[in-house]
């Protein structure tokens, strides 16, 4: 809901606040004070066209700023967050700036956002009616999602189930589509794994093989340098018994050591210590000379494994370039590629299944459209007699609405149905759409029919009417007045109107007053109090504030009208 509009430097406006309140708010003014401009500034505000013509002569740029109550969840907020702007304590401020030369600048919750912005906020927010402001419900989408509300509980739950009906269909053809516009890709994929797996299985490799053979080969390629080396380091520490002459060694040594500090350790506790650390050297160095002569032992050149090593290798490594770096990634790779292969073997028993599926889905989606446009075509005609009724309490008299409601062929998100609204203007007139078939001040009268009929399906919080009286006068005008005092018990309504059948059943009465200078002519916006009502309808009705008949009549239209929303 709009709590304050202010309005800055546009056309006549130089600075006026808009004081907004829940329910039926009017605005008047003499003819070229500026009423005009005020529709205009909430045009501005919602993402309308800018217009540098209308900054006032003098001005660098014309400001609109909004003040809106909306509720911290919902498609706006989480609209306006998206932009990175924020909420009040769920107040909402918009801004509009257009400079003299047609720069253009919004920004939405204290961020600077697109005008588009604004336009996209407007569809939740507000519906602006008047000849040159782009209609809400002129749009079919609109007026197919206004009807269905319209239509109650029986459209909604059918809605609801084909809704479902129609998401799953939309997923299962997708996926039947992907698998069969895919099928050779599928194939070729299907034959470049069983290829693979048939080779990694013939060659069976293991985990770990490959560092294995790689080990192997190396000691089976050095086999003869390793165990000279071994016998020598074997003959250092422990001699070598097959020697014609004894020869120092290591174990020869160590144990002469021994002996020297076994005679006397008892005499120095820190000789005792080096003498035990001799007897640990002594069996590590007899273990190790036992390991050297045994591994002397071992090792011998064997040309047949090495060659066996080295071609079991050049097999693993043939293996290695196209499926992996390792023995261990070769085999993870077989084990993806066999689960994927079982999935594209499985993939023909997976059509079959989604085609019989999705043959169901669209029998389903059938009978469920068939419904939709059967509640539709019910709603469609009592909503097109209730507003024509309405329209014949609004001077149009001879004027018929009817909502068409045509099937195309193709399934969509609501159903197979185009909805539209057409208006007859006169019984040998054609039913056209509702902006070919009716003038602008018609169009207004046609639109406030429609939301008074609707109200309560279109969940717009605030409606905005220009012009809605154009036209018409006496009986019709009170009928107007009052069908908007109807609308306002469930939205906000915010009329610009001259007629004072119209303004008596306001809630709120708003006075556009101009004051000239003789050099400025300057607009300001002032909220009137029941004798101020009094004064503004006389003056609206007889062209004098203070004639005795005008404010006497005033006063009627002020009791008429209280009387009715008693």
């Amino acid at each position: 809901m709009l709590e304050e509009v202010r309005i800055q430097g546009l056309g006549v406006i130089d600075d006026a606040v808009l004081e907004l309140s829940p329910g039926f708010t009017v605005v008047t003014g003499e003819t070229g004070a500026g009423k005009t401009m005020v529709v205009t500034g909430l045009g501005l505000l919602f993402g309308g066209r800018a217009d540098p013509q209308r900054v006032r002569p003098g001005a660098d740029r014309a400001v609109v700023e909004g003040r809106l109550s909306v509720p911290r969840e919902g498609r706006v907020a989480e609209r306006v967050a998206e932009a990175g702007g924020e909420l009040d304590d769920d107040v909402l401020i918009l801004t509009r700036t257009v400079s003299a030369e047609g720069r253009s600048r919004a920004t939405s919750g204290g961020r600077s956002a697109p005008v588009s912005l604004l336009a996209y906020l407007a569809d939740d927010l507000v519906a602006v009616h008047g000849q040159s402001d782009q209609q809400r419900l002129l749009r079919q989408e609109r007026q197919r999602a206004a009807l269905d509300r319209y239509a109650g509980e029986r459209l909604t739950k059918t809605a609801n189930a084909y809704g479902a009906a129609y998401r799953r269909h939309r997923e299962v053809a997708e996926a039947l589509g992907e698998l069969t516009t895919r099928a050779r890709e599928r194939a070729q994929e299907a034959d470049v794994l069983r290829f693979g797996l048939e080779e990694i299985t013939a060659a069976e490799p293991r985990p770990g093989e490959d560092a294995e053979l790689l080990a192997e080969e190396t000691r089976l390629g050095h086999a003869d340098a390793l165990r000279v080396a071994a016998t020598t380091a074997h003959e250092a520490l422990a001699g070598d018994p097959a020697a014609s002459e004894v020869q120092a060694d290591v174990a020869g040594l160590l144990a002469a050591a021994r002996q020297a500090l076994t005679a006397v350790r008892e005499h120095d506790a820190d000789l005792a210590a080096v003498a035990d650390r001799l007897d640990e050297a002594s069996y590590v160095l007899s273990d190790a000379a036992t390991e050297l002569a045994s591994y002397a032992e071992s090792v011998e050149a064997d040309p047949a494994r090495l060659a066996a090593v080295q071609e079991r290798r050049s097999l693993l490594g043939q293996l290695s370039r196209k499926y992996g770096e390792t023995a261990d990634e070769v085999l993870a790779w077989a084990e993806q590629a066999a689960k994927r292969l079982g999935e594209l073997e499985g993939d023909d028993d997976r059509i079959d299944a989604l085609r019989a599926e999705e043959e169901e889905l669209r029998g389903s989606l059938t009978l469920l459209a068939d419904e939709l446009t059967e509640i539709r075509g019910d709603a469609a005609e009592r909503f097109g007699s209730a507003v024509t009724e309405e329209l014949t309490a609004l001077a149009m008299p001879h004027a018929r609405v009817t909502v068409r409601v045509s099937t195309g062929g193709e399934f969509g998100p609501h159903g197979r149905d185009d909805i539209e609204l057409l208006l007859a203007p006169h019984p040998s007139a054609p039913p056209l759409p509702l902006h070919k078939g009716a003038s602008g001040g018609e169009l207004s009268r046609v639109m406030l029919a429609i939301e008074v009929v609707f109200a309560g399906a279109d969940p717009v919080p605030t409606f905005v009417f220009d012009e809605v009286d154009a036209g018409v006068g006496g009986k019709a005008a009170v009928e107007i007045g009052r069908r908007l005092a109807r609308l306002a018990r469930r939205a906000q309504v915010i009329v610009v109107t001259h007629l004072p059948q119209v303004a008596a059943f306001a809630d709120a009465h708003l006075v556009v007053e101009k004051s000239n200078d003789g050099m400025v002519t300057a607009s300001g916006v002032t909220r009137l109090d029941r004798t101020g009502r009094v004064r503004e309808l006389s003056r609206m009705l007889a062209g004098l504030e203070d004639s005795e008949l005008g404010r006497a009549h005033a006063e009627e239209l002020l009791m008429i009208a209280a009387a009715d929303r008693d």
